[in-house]
């Protein structure tokens, strides 16, 4: 009486895992999109350069964003480290409403030879891997890194449609 139909279901090996057992769909291990992960860099460079092309002189940029006549924050972009190929860039948003909520903050490395910025911390945490597990300690979506660096490209293109410089101009000569 000991055959393998006689097993309760989800013993063996026949299905796998209790999930796959139950009609669960086991979603297949997430790949990193390489090419994507390298655009959205590359985008993020020329976004950056757009927005500030004094970088090599400037150490500070302070940009106020706004929708008409409403005002939305303000966002300060500066420059923490620089070396002859890289240049370590501290990004916020500083808000009235920011008492109740945290602001995002992003450290951005930009690799001047290659022509790329990337995001190497959010929220003062440090070193993404390419790929999570899911579910993970931290709770960190499978594509994190690529979900960050999407996140600063969407910031960058809001602040170039919607930013100005927060600082007066000085007309005087």
């Amino acid at each position: 009486m000991n055959s393998n139909s006689d097993k309760k279901p989800g013993t063996g090996n026949r299905f796998g895992s209790w999930q796959q057992y139950n009609g669960w769909r086991t979603k297949p291990n997430y790949a990193v999109d390489l090419k994507k992960q390298m655009a959205e860099c590359e985008a993020n460079y020329l976004r950056l350069l757009k927005l500030l092309p004094d970088l090599d002189e400037s150490e500070q940029w302070h940009f106020a964003v706004s929708d008409e006549s409403l005002h939305l924050g303000e966002l300060v972009i500066k420059v923490t480290e620089r070396s002859k190929y890289t240049t370590l860039l501290r990004i916020f948003q500083k808000d009235s409403w920011g008492h109740w909520l945290s602001q995002p903050e992003l450290s951005v490395r930009m690799y001047h030879d290659a022509r790329m910025a990337e995001v190497v911390g959010y929220q003062k945490q440090r070193h993404f891997e390419g790929r999570y597990l899911y579910p993970n300690d931290k709770m960190r979506q499978p594509d994190e890194k690529l979900q960050i660096n999407l996140f600063l490209g969407e910031w960058l293109a809001h602040l170039q449609q919607y930013g100005h410089i927060a600082e007066p101009v000085n007309l005087s000569y």
